[in-house]
């Protein structure tokens, strides 16, 4: 009897479920770098990637992105100087809902994840194409995304973010 009860009492914890919300991949290679108004400036600090219902925002340290060749790679330490925030909404989210002045009330955050450690890095140079403009390529480095009960994500894909222009 105690044999029957001990392979009942298995299968029931391990069919149990207790609904968290389990993130196994964040990848955002296949999303494009998007930002609020016609054409990103030196003043831009707000840059977000967005794949349905989730979305990686980037708050850069202000005076980073400069009209000027970068000597090397400049840093900005995550979080502290910058931040690295990923969301997760109840349905699919628009760039609207970023750039409007007060955030519609649908979709809602299902779960904000804010990165605990980690660099953004900026490589800047003048355009090839244009002489007026500077390509910023911006990478993530080291980002550590942990959710409330201190478990990291796994298998993070975001250390490429993109690359923006802005003009002189």
């Amino acid at each position: 009897m105690k044999r029957k009860l001990l392979i009942l009492l298995v299968v029931f914890a391990g069919s149990c479920s207790d609904g968290d919300l389990q993130i196994e991949t964040i990848d955002f290679d296949s999303s494009t770098i998007q930002y609020c108004g016609s054409s990103p400036t030196t003043t831009t600090r707000i840059f977000f990637k967005i794949d349905s219902d989730q979305a990686l925002i980037l708050n850069l340290e202000s005076g980073l992105l400069k009209n000027a060749d970068s000597d090397g790679t400049i840093t900005s330490t995550v979080p502290g100087q910058s931040t690295v925030t990923y969301r997760i909404f109840s349905e699919s989210v628009t760039k609207s809902y970023f750039c409007g002045d007060i955030p519609p009330s649908t979709p809602q955050v299902v779960q904000e994840i804010e990165a605990s450690a980690g660099e953004v890095q900026i490589t800047s140079m003048q355009s090839a194409a244009d002489t007026t403009a500077f390509d910023h390529t911006i990478a993530l480095s080291g980002i550590s995304l942990v959710n409330d009960k201190g478990e990291r994500i796994t298998d993070l894909r975001i250390q490429n973010f993109g690359i923006i222009t802005t003009k002189k």
